[in-house]
Protein backbone atom coordinates (compact mmCIF):
# COMPACT_ATOMS: atom_id res chain seq x y z
CA UNK A 1 0.00 0.00 0.00
CA UNK A 2 1.10 3.48 -0.74
CA UNK A 3 2.00 5.59 1.89
CA UNK A 4 1.33 8.93 -0.05
CA UNK A 5 -1.39 11.53 1.47
CA UNK A 6 -2.87 14.13 -0.46
CA UNK A 7 -4.85 16.84 1.71
CA UNK A 8 -7.26 17.90 -0.52
CA UNK A 9 -9.02 21.24 1.55
CA UNK A 10 -12.31 20.65 -0.19
CA UNK A 11 -12.89 17.17 -0.40
CA UNK A 12 -12.01 17.14 3.74
CA UNK A 13 -14.83 20.07 4.21
CA UNK A 14 -17.45 18.27 1.95
CA UNK A 15 -17.05 14.77 3.58
CA UNK A 16 -16.29 16.23 7.32
CA UNK A 17 -19.45 14.70 9.22
CA UNK A 18 -19.64 12.67 12.28
CA UNK A 19 -18.86 8.83 12.19
CA UNK A 20 -17.27 5.79 14.15
CA UNK A 21 -13.70 4.88 14.67
CA UNK A 22 -13.77 1.75 14.31
CA UNK A 23 -12.15 0.45 16.68
CA UNK A 24 -14.50 -2.27 16.49
CA UNK A 25 -16.95 -3.75 14.08
CA UNK A 26 -19.89 -3.71 15.68
CA UNK A 27 -19.29 -0.55 17.13
CA UNK A 28 -20.13 0.35 20.83
CA UNK A 29 -23.14 1.65 19.50
CA UNK A 30 -24.69 -1.74 19.22
CA UNK A 31 -23.78 -2.47 22.45
CA UNK A 32 -26.90 -3.87 24.85
CA UNK A 33 -27.29 -4.09 28.45
CA UNK A 34 -27.80 -7.10 30.04
CA UNK A 35 -24.70 -9.67 29.55
CA UNK A 36 -23.80 -12.19 31.84
CA UNK A 37 -21.32 -14.58 32.87
CA UNK A 38 -22.49 -17.30 30.07
CA UNK A 39 -21.96 -15.78 27.58
CA UNK A 40 -18.71 -14.40 28.48
CA UNK A 41 -18.10 -18.28 29.83
CA UNK A 42 -18.82 -19.41 26.30
CA UNK A 43 -17.44 -17.17 24.23
CA UNK A 44 -13.95 -18.01 26.24
CA UNK A 45 -14.40 -21.72 25.37
CA UNK A 46 -14.99 -21.17 21.77
CA UNK A 47 -11.90 -18.73 21.50
CA UNK A 48 -9.88 -21.59 23.55
CA UNK A 49 -10.37 -24.11 20.90
CA UNK A 50 -9.85 -21.54 17.80
CA UNK A 51 -7.06 -19.71 19.44
CA UNK A 52 -5.63 -22.70 21.41
CA UNK A 53 -2.29 -21.59 22.69
CA UNK A 54 -2.22 -18.27 20.82
CA UNK A 55 -1.20 -15.15 22.51
CA UNK A 56 -2.96 -12.68 24.60
CA UNK A 57 -4.02 -8.75 24.98
CA UNK A 58 -4.50 -7.42 28.34
CA UNK A 59 -5.98 -3.94 28.94
CA UNK A 60 -6.85 -2.32 32.16
CA UNK A 61 -7.76 0.78 32.90
CA UNK A 62 -6.66 2.75 36.07
CA UNK A 63 -9.45 6.00 35.61
CA UNK A 64 -7.64 8.31 38.40
CA UNK A 65 -6.53 11.92 38.00
CA UNK A 66 -5.41 14.43 39.99
CA UNK A 67 -6.88 17.30 38.82
CA UNK A 68 -8.89 17.58 35.52
CA UNK A 69 -7.47 18.19 32.23
CA UNK A 70 -10.70 20.69 30.21
CA UNK A 71 -10.34 18.99 26.84
CA UNK A 72 -11.09 15.15 28.52
CA UNK A 73 -13.26 13.04 27.27
CA UNK A 74 -12.14 9.69 29.00
CA UNK A 75 -13.59 7.43 31.77
CA UNK A 76 -11.99 9.42 34.80
CA UNK A 77 -12.31 9.99 38.72
CA UNK A 78 -11.12 13.24 40.22
CA UNK A 79 -9.65 12.36 43.08
CA UNK A 80 -6.15 12.82 45.53
CA UNK A 81 -7.73 10.17 48.12
CA UNK A 82 -5.08 7.70 47.58
CA UNK A 83 -7.33 5.16 49.96
CA UNK A 84 -10.19 5.00 47.18
CA UNK A 85 -7.15 4.06 44.63
CA UNK A 86 -5.99 1.73 47.16
CA UNK A 87 -9.42 0.24 46.89
CA UNK A 88 -9.78 -0.09 43.38
CA UNK A 89 -6.45 -1.86 42.95
CA UNK A 90 -7.66 -4.80 45.50
CA UNK A 91 -11.21 -5.23 43.18
CA UNK A 92 -8.94 -4.94 39.99
CA UNK A 93 -6.59 -7.51 41.26
CA UNK A 94 -9.96 -9.12 42.08
CA UNK A 95 -11.48 -8.93 38.56
CA UNK A 96 -7.84 -10.43 37.26
CA UNK A 97 -8.10 -13.56 39.43
CA UNK A 98 -11.53 -13.82 38.00
CA UNK A 99 -11.01 -13.74 34.67
CA UNK A 100 -8.05 -16.05 34.67
CA UNK A 101 -10.20 -19.45 35.29
CA UNK A 102 -11.24 -18.22 31.58
CA UNK A 103 -8.48 -18.96 29.79
CA UNK A 104 -5.52 -21.46 29.41
CA UNK A 105 -2.39 -21.13 31.34
CA UNK A 106 -0.37 -21.71 28.54
CA UNK A 107 -1.52 -18.10 26.57
CA UNK A 108 1.29 -15.80 27.28
CA UNK A 109 0.37 -11.84 27.83
CA UNK A 110 2.09 -10.90 24.54
CA UNK A 111 0.64 -7.32 24.62
CA UNK A 112 -0.34 -5.40 27.51
CA UNK A 113 -1.47 -2.04 27.99
CA UNK A 114 -2.54 0.37 30.79
CA UNK A 115 -4.85 3.44 30.21
CA UNK A 116 -6.59 6.04 32.03
CA UNK A 117 -7.20 8.17 33.58
CA UNK A 118 -3.49 8.48 34.73
CA UNK A 119 -2.30 5.04 35.43
CA UNK A 120 0.84 6.49 36.89
CA UNK A 121 -1.23 7.58 39.63
CA UNK A 122 -0.64 4.37 41.07
CA UNK A 123 2.67 4.41 43.08
CA UNK A 124 5.37 1.59 41.44
CA UNK A 125 4.49 -0.32 44.73
CA UNK A 126 0.22 -0.15 43.78
CA UNK A 127 1.18 -0.73 40.08
CA UNK A 128 3.42 -3.61 40.65
CA UNK A 129 1.08 -4.92 42.84
CA UNK A 130 -1.26 -5.20 40.07
CA UNK A 131 1.41 -6.04 37.72
CA UNK A 132 2.59 -8.99 40.29
CA UNK A 133 -1.19 -10.44 40.42
CA UNK A 134 -1.12 -10.70 36.37
CA UNK A 135 2.24 -12.79 35.97
CA UNK A 136 0.37 -14.59 38.85
CA UNK A 137 -3.03 -15.20 37.08
CA UNK A 138 -2.01 -15.18 33.84
CA UNK A 139 1.77 -15.54 32.15
CA UNK A 140 3.64 -12.29 31.44
CA UNK A 141 6.74 -12.73 29.04
CA UNK A 142 10.40 -11.26 28.85
CA UNK A 143 10.34 -11.85 24.94
CA UNK A 144 11.41 -8.81 23.48
CA UNK A 145 9.09 -9.04 21.11
CA UNK A 146 6.28 -8.12 23.89
CA UNK A 147 4.28 -5.07 23.78
CA UNK A 148 3.78 -3.86 26.94
CA UNK A 149 2.65 -0.16 26.91
CA UNK A 150 1.48 2.32 29.77
CA UNK A 151 0.03 6.13 29.39
CA UNK A 152 2.28 8.41 31.06
CA UNK A 153 1.20 12.28 32.20
CA UNK A 154 4.68 13.85 32.29
CA UNK A 155 3.52 15.80 35.37
CA UNK A 156 3.66 12.98 37.46
CA UNK A 157 6.82 10.88 36.71
CA UNK A 158 10.36 11.20 36.82
CA UNK A 159 13.36 8.99 36.26
CA UNK A 160 12.91 6.52 39.68
CA UNK A 161 9.59 6.17 38.56
CA UNK A 162 10.78 5.18 34.88
CA UNK A 163 13.23 2.99 36.36
CA UNK A 164 10.63 1.01 37.79
CA UNK A 165 8.43 0.68 34.72
CA UNK A 166 10.98 -0.63 33.01
CA UNK A 167 11.60 -3.04 36.42
CA UNK A 168 8.29 -4.16 36.01
CA UNK A 169 8.84 -5.11 32.61
CA UNK A 170 7.39 -2.26 30.71
CA UNK A 171 8.95 -1.24 27.15
CA UNK A 172 6.43 1.14 25.34
CA UNK A 173 5.20 4.98 26.95
CA UNK A 174 2.82 6.59 25.98
CA UNK A 175 3.25 10.96 26.83
CA UNK A 176 0.28 13.14 26.78
CA UNK A 177 1.56 16.29 24.84
CA UNK A 178 -1.73 17.94 23.41
CA UNK A 179 0.12 21.44 22.87
CA UNK A 180 3.12 23.04 24.25
CA UNK A 181 2.09 26.76 24.24
CA UNK A 182 1.46 28.11 27.31
CA UNK A 183 -2.08 29.77 26.13
CA UNK A 184 -3.26 26.69 25.73
CA UNK A 185 -1.90 24.95 28.38
CA UNK A 186 -3.74 27.70 30.70
CA UNK A 187 -7.18 26.88 28.47
CA UNK A 188 -6.75 23.21 29.47
CA UNK A 189 -5.90 23.34 32.48
CA UNK A 190 -2.72 21.24 31.67
CA UNK A 191 0.83 22.84 32.34
CA UNK A 192 3.63 20.92 30.99
CA UNK A 193 6.60 22.72 30.03
CA UNK A 194 8.45 20.93 26.41
CA UNK A 195 11.66 21.09 28.11
CA UNK A 196 9.42 18.20 30.90
CA UNK A 197 8.84 16.00 28.26
CA UNK A 198 11.89 16.50 26.02
CA UNK A 199 13.84 15.16 29.37
CA UNK A 200 11.16 12.08 29.70
CA UNK A 201 11.53 11.17 26.60
CA UNK A 202 15.89 11.00 26.90
CA UNK A 203 15.49 9.52 30.29
CA UNK A 204 12.94 6.64 28.61
CA UNK A 205 15.90 6.31 25.97
CA UNK A 206 18.65 5.92 28.41
CA UNK A 207 16.69 3.00 30.08
CA UNK A 208 16.20 1.12 27.06
CA UNK A 209 12.14 1.70 26.46
CA UNK A 210 11.82 0.45 23.28
CA UNK A 211 8.91 2.73 21.54
CA UNK A 212 7.89 6.11 22.60
CA UNK A 213 4.36 7.69 21.56
CA UNK A 214 3.24 11.57 21.74
CA UNK A 215 -0.51 12.13 21.93
CA UNK A 216 -0.88 15.48 20.31
CA UNK A 217 -4.64 17.10 20.07
CA UNK A 218 -5.46 19.96 17.31
CA UNK A 219 -8.66 22.05 17.70
CA UNK A 220 -7.66 22.95 21.60
CA UNK A 221 -8.71 26.88 22.69
CA UNK A 222 -7.01 29.59 22.50
CA UNK A 223 -4.60 26.98 19.66
CA UNK A 224 -3.72 28.89 15.98
CA UNK A 225 -1.66 27.82 13.27
CA UNK A 226 1.16 29.25 14.53
CA UNK A 227 0.85 27.71 18.27
CA UNK A 228 0.54 24.06 16.40
CA UNK A 229 3.09 24.90 14.09
CA UNK A 230 5.71 25.29 16.79
CA UNK A 231 4.55 22.39 18.76
CA UNK A 232 4.76 20.42 16.29
CA UNK A 233 8.40 21.42 15.03
CA UNK A 234 9.43 20.83 19.06
CA UNK A 235 8.32 17.47 18.47
CA UNK A 236 10.04 17.07 15.55
CA UNK A 237 13.74 17.87 16.70
CA UNK A 238 12.40 15.45 19.97
CA UNK A 239 11.87 12.82 17.42
CA UNK A 240 9.34 9.94 19.09
CA UNK A 241 8.71 6.73 17.65
CA UNK A 242 5.16 7.35 17.07
CA UNK A 243 2.16 10.15 16.91
CA UNK A 244 -1.14 10.46 17.45
CA UNK A 245 -3.39 13.40 16.41
CA UNK A 246 -6.63 13.41 17.83
CA UNK A 247 -9.11 16.17 16.58
CA UNK A 248 -10.51 17.47 19.89
CA UNK A 249 -14.40 16.89 20.40
CA UNK A 250 -16.05 19.72 22.23
CA UNK A 251 -19.29 17.89 23.83
CA UNK A 252 -19.63 19.55 27.37
CA UNK A 253 -23.40 17.92 27.42
CA UNK A 254 -21.39 14.44 28.01
CA UNK A 255 -17.82 15.54 30.05
CA UNK A 256 -18.53 17.88 32.09
CA UNK A 257 -14.69 19.08 32.54
CA UNK A 258 -15.50 20.79 28.96
CA UNK A 259 -17.84 22.48 30.45
CA UNK A 260 -14.87 24.96 31.49
CA UNK A 261 -13.99 25.59 28.04
CA UNK A 262 -14.68 29.42 26.59
CA UNK A 263 -16.34 27.74 23.15
CA UNK A 264 -15.70 31.09 21.95
CA UNK A 265 -11.99 30.62 21.97
CA UNK A 266 -12.16 27.33 19.66
CA UNK A 267 -10.65 27.31 16.43
CA UNK A 268 -13.24 28.13 13.71
CA UNK A 269 -14.20 25.41 10.97
CA UNK A 270 -11.49 26.46 8.28
CA UNK A 271 -8.53 27.20 11.44
CA UNK A 272 -9.11 23.60 12.46
CA UNK A 273 -8.88 22.05 9.03
CA UNK A 274 -5.72 24.26 8.12
CA UNK A 275 -4.31 22.31 11.93
CA UNK A 276 -4.71 18.94 10.44
CA UNK A 277 -3.35 20.08 6.95
CA UNK A 278 -0.24 22.01 8.77
CA UNK A 279 0.38 18.84 11.12
CA UNK A 280 0.15 16.23 8.46
CA UNK A 281 2.74 18.38 6.04
CA UNK A 282 5.33 18.91 8.90
CA UNK A 283 5.02 15.02 9.74
CA UNK A 284 5.21 13.45 6.58
CA UNK A 285 7.79 16.02 5.63
CA UNK A 286 9.73 14.90 8.54
CA UNK A 287 10.30 11.46 7.25
CA UNK A 288 7.20 10.02 9.42
CA UNK A 289 5.06 7.61 8.12
CA UNK A 290 0.64 8.11 7.66
CA UNK A 291 -0.18 4.88 9.49
CA UNK A 292 -3.88 5.68 9.12
CA UNK A 293 -6.72 7.68 10.94
CA UNK A 294 -4.71 9.96 13.45
CA UNK A 295 -1.46 7.76 13.74
CA UNK A 296 2.18 8.40 12.44
CA UNK A 297 4.98 6.08 12.78
CA UNK A 298 9.00 6.60 11.98
CA UNK A 299 9.57 4.03 9.34
CA UNK A 300 11.83 1.24 11.16
CA UNK A 301 8.45 1.88 13.87
CA UNK A 302 6.68 -1.61 14.74
CA UNK A 303 3.76 -0.05 13.25
CA UNK A 304 4.96 1.14 10.06
CA UNK A 305 6.76 -2.77 9.58
CA UNK A 306 3.26 -3.94 10.51
CA UNK A 307 1.63 -1.81 7.64
CA UNK A 308 4.53 -2.44 4.91
CA UNK A 309 4.09 -6.11 5.92
CA UNK A 310 0.33 -6.61 5.86
CA UNK A 311 -0.21 -7.21 9.42
CA UNK A 312 -1.48 -4.06 11.09
CA UNK A 313 -4.70 -4.51 12.98
CA UNK A 314 -7.11 -1.80 14.88
CA UNK A 315 -8.84 -2.56 17.95
CA UNK A 316 -9.94 -1.52 21.03
CA UNK A 317 -6.09 0.30 21.69
CA UNK A 318 -6.45 1.72 18.33
CA UNK A 319 -3.26 0.19 15.57
CA UNK A 320 -1.41 -2.36 16.77
CA UNK A 321 1.07 -5.11 15.41
CA UNK A 322 -1.17 -8.26 17.15
CA UNK A 323 -3.90 -9.58 15.30
CA UNK A 324 -6.14 -12.67 16.42
CA UNK A 325 -5.59 -12.10 20.01
CA UNK A 326 -8.27 -12.29 22.18
CA UNK A 327 -7.89 -8.59 24.55
CA UNK A 328 -9.24 -9.24 27.71
CA UNK A 329 -10.14 -5.73 29.78
CA UNK A 330 -9.84 -5.00 33.22
CA UNK A 331 -11.34 -2.20 35.02
CA UNK A 332 -14.44 0.32 34.57
CA UNK A 333 -15.57 1.21 31.89
CA UNK A 334 -12.67 -1.37 30.04
CA UNK A 335 -13.81 -2.96 26.82
CA UNK A 336 -12.38 -6.15 25.54
CA UNK A 337 -13.13 -8.90 23.11
CA UNK A 338 -13.52 -12.92 23.93
CA UNK A 339 -13.65 -14.69 20.39
CA UNK A 340 -16.98 -12.91 18.83
CA UNK A 341 -18.06 -11.12 22.28
CA UNK A 342 -17.74 -7.78 22.45
CA UNK A 343 -17.56 -6.70 26.38
CA UNK A 344 -17.45 -3.89 28.73
CA UNK A 345 -17.10 -3.08 32.30
CA UNK A 346 -19.05 -1.21 34.20
CA UNK A 347 -18.98 2.56 33.86
CA UNK A 348 -19.28 3.65 37.37
CA UNK A 349 -16.81 2.43 40.37
CA UNK A 350 -20.03 1.75 42.83
CA UNK A 351 -21.38 -1.10 40.74
CA UNK A 352 -18.06 -2.30 39.49
CA UNK A 353 -16.87 -2.74 42.64
CA UNK A 354 -20.54 -4.00 44.33
CA UNK A 355 -20.06 -6.85 41.44
CA UNK A 356 -16.32 -7.81 42.15
CA UNK A 357 -17.53 -7.86 46.18
CA UNK A 358 -20.27 -10.41 45.64
CA UNK A 359 -17.60 -12.61 43.34
CA UNK A 360 -19.08 -11.29 39.68
CA UNK A 361 -17.13 -10.12 37.08
CA UNK A 362 -18.34 -6.54 36.83
CA UNK A 363 -19.72 -6.87 32.64
CA UNK A 364 -22.11 -4.00 32.04
CA UNK A 365 -23.22 -4.62 28.30
CA UNK A 366 -21.74 -5.51 24.76
CA UNK A 367 -22.75 -7.29 22.12
CA UNK A 368 -21.98 -11.28 19.98
CA UNK A 369 -20.71 -10.60 16.70
CA UNK A 370 -23.07 -12.73 13.66
CA UNK A 371 -21.58 -14.27 10.75
CA UNK A 372 -22.87 -11.27 8.99
CA UNK A 373 -20.75 -9.18 11.24
CA UNK A 374 -17.66 -10.93 11.21
CA UNK A 375 -17.61 -10.41 7.28
CA UNK A 376 -18.31 -6.76 7.09
CA UNK A 377 -15.79 -6.64 10.24
CA UNK A 378 -13.11 -8.10 7.80
CA UNK A 379 -13.69 -5.35 4.75
CA UNK A 380 -13.91 -2.64 7.18
CA UNK A 381 -10.78 -3.67 8.66
CA UNK A 382 -8.59 -3.79 5.30
CA UNK A 383 -9.67 -0.19 4.76
CA UNK A 384 -8.64 0.94 7.96
CA UNK A 385 -5.43 -0.72 7.76
CA UNK A 386 -4.42 -2.22 4.26
CA UNK A 387 -6.10 0.57 2.52
CA UNK A 388 -7.63 -1.75 0.42
CA UNK A 389 -10.23 -4.66 0.08
CA UNK A 390 -9.05 -7.71 -1.69
CA UNK A 391 -12.28 -8.59 -3.08
CA UNK A 392 -11.30 -12.28 -4.43
CA UNK A 393 -9.74 -13.00 -0.91
CA UNK A 394 -12.69 -12.11 0.80
CA UNK A 395 -14.60 -14.26 -1.19
CA UNK A 396 -12.74 -17.51 -0.85
CA UNK A 397 -13.05 -16.50 2.84
CA UNK A 398 -16.54 -16.21 3.06
CA UNK A 399 -17.68 -18.27 0.46
CA UNK A 400 -19.63 -14.92 -1.18
CA UNK A 401 -20.09 -13.13 -4.48
CA UNK A 402 -18.88 -9.57 -3.61
CA UNK A 403 -20.65 -7.87 -5.80
CA UNK A 404 -24.15 -9.48 -5.38
CA UNK A 405 -23.70 -9.59 -1.43
CA UNK A 406 -22.65 -5.92 -1.18
CA UNK A 407 -24.93 -4.38 -4.00
CA UNK A 408 -26.41 -1.56 -1.61
CA UNK A 409 -23.26 -0.50 -0.23
CA UNK A 410 -21.08 -0.23 -3.83
CA UNK A 411 -23.72 2.03 -4.69
CA UNK A 412 -22.93 4.08 -1.76
CA UNK A 413 -19.66 3.96 -2.53
CA UNK A 414 -19.76 5.22 -6.18
CA UNK A 415 -19.87 9.27 -5.35
CA UNK A 416 -16.50 8.52 -3.76
CA UNK A 417 -15.24 6.91 -6.53
CA UNK A 418 -16.55 10.16 -8.28
CA UNK A 419 -14.50 11.90 -6.15
CA UNK A 420 -11.48 10.28 -6.27
CA UNK A 421 -11.28 8.70 -2.76
CA UNK A 422 -11.15 4.82 -4.35
CA UNK A 423 -10.26 2.73 -7.56
CA UNK A 424 -12.45 0.05 -8.32
CA UNK A 425 -11.23 -2.81 -10.13
CA UNK A 426 -12.42 -6.29 -10.54
CA UNK A 427 -9.52 -7.49 -7.90
CA UNK A 428 -10.01 -4.54 -5.50
CA UNK A 429 -11.79 -1.57 -3.81
CA UNK A 430 -8.14 0.68 -3.30
CA UNK A 431 -8.12 4.18 -1.36
CA UNK A 432 -6.18 7.03 -3.86
CA UNK A 433 -3.63 9.18 -2.54
CA UNK A 434 -6.93 11.75 -1.35
CA UNK A 435 -9.08 9.17 -0.24
CA UNK A 436 -6.71 7.89 2.72
CA UNK A 437 -7.28 10.99 4.75
CA UNK A 438 -10.59 10.13 4.46
CA UNK A 439 -10.47 6.61 5.25
CA UNK A 440 -13.43 6.45 7.97
CA UNK A 441 -16.15 7.65 5.27
CA UNK A 442 -15.10 5.08 2.98
CA UNK A 443 -15.58 2.17 5.67
CA UNK A 444 -18.89 3.68 6.70
CA UNK A 445 -20.26 3.25 3.35
CA UNK A 446 -19.89 -0.66 4.27
CA UNK A 447 -21.17 0.06 7.89
CA UNK A 448 -24.58 -1.86 7.81
CA UNK A 449 -25.96 -0.59 11.46
CA UNK A 450 -25.49 2.84 10.19
CA UNK A 451 -27.51 2.74 7.45
CA UNK A 452 -30.38 1.08 9.35
CA UNK A 453 -31.26 4.07 11.78
CA UNK A 454 -32.92 7.61 10.86
CA UNK A 455 -30.94 9.36 13.98
CA UNK A 456 -27.43 8.27 14.28
CA UNK A 457 -25.79 8.60 17.34
CA UNK A 458 -23.77 11.56 18.04
CA UNK A 459 -20.35 10.72 17.36
CA UNK A 460 -16.45 12.02 16.57
CA UNK A 461 -15.99 14.01 13.67
CA UNK A 462 -14.08 12.59 11.20
CA UNK A 463 -11.77 16.27 10.50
Amino acid sequence: MSTTVIFDPDLMRRYDREGPRYTSYPTAVQFREGLDERAYEAAAAGSSGALAGSPLSLYLHIPFCRSPCFYCGCNKIITRQMALADTYVGHLIHEISLRSGFFAESRAVEQLHFGGGTPTYLSIDRLGAVVDAIDRFFRLTADPGRDYSIEIDPRTVDRDYLAGLARLGFNRISIGVQEFDHAVQEAINRIQPASMVAELLDQSRGLGFRSVNFDLIYGLPRQTVATFSATLDQVIAMRPDRLAVYGYAHMPHLFKAQSQIDATTLPDAATRLALLQTAIAKLTDAGYVYIGMDHFALPEDGLARAQRDGTLHRSFQGYTTHASRDLVSFGVSAIGQVGNLFVQNEKSLGPYMEALTHGRLPMRRGVERSAGDVLRADVIQQIMCHGRIDIPGTERRFGIDFSDHFAADLRRLEPLEQDRLVTRSDGEIALTARGRLLMRNVAMTFDEYLHRVQAPPRLSRVV
